[in-house]
């Protein structure tokens, strides 16, 4: 039932993307992928394991690296946990088509989760510290890293 947007944009005789169907985690804590995605524009879709899914957002010009930098994210379709390892190639023609690449990837310790609200630890290998998204209203995040104290 969580996945049912996903699967209803795409056809999976045509794309490589995993259909969900997968076993899911065996990981002892959640985890996040940042994928660089060429498709229409260049963007990064953003994706931390939540509830059995990958809560995703779309964040135009990256997640930020450093501290005072704000960023839109655009809140996305749930993805398939099995997502999180997905590199290649999405077709012309099928949804997000283009090309994806995982530009980062580790774990998070998920601080506060609320309605329009979440903080969390990110511990990959590029993105590390203490990160908040807060909704601004419908889809749209704010992403941000947060000052270390």
């Amino acid at each position: 039932m969580k996945l049912e947007e996903y699967r209803a944009k795409r056809d999976f005789s045509k794309t490589l993307e995993p259909d969900g169907s997968g076993t899911g985690s065996n990981s002892r804590r959640p985890r996040f992928v940042i994928q660089e995605h060429h498709a229409s524009h260049l963007h990064y879709d953003f994706r931390l394991e939540i509830d059995g899914v990958l809560k995703s957002w779309a964040v135009p010009k990256g997640v930020p690296l450093e501290n005072g930098i704000r960023r839109l994210a655009v809140q996305t379709e749930d993805h398939p946990l099995d997502y999180i390892n997905f590199e290649g190639e999405i077709p012309e023609g099928q949804y997000g088509a283009g090309n994806v690449l995982i530009f980062d990837a580790g774990t998070f310790d998920l601080a506060s989760l609320e309605s329009k609200k979440l903080e969390f630890e990110l511990k990959g290998n590029r993105y590390t510290g203490k990160y908040v998204l807060i909704n601004t209203g419908g889809d749209n995040w704010l992403i941000f890293k947060k000052k270390e104290s």
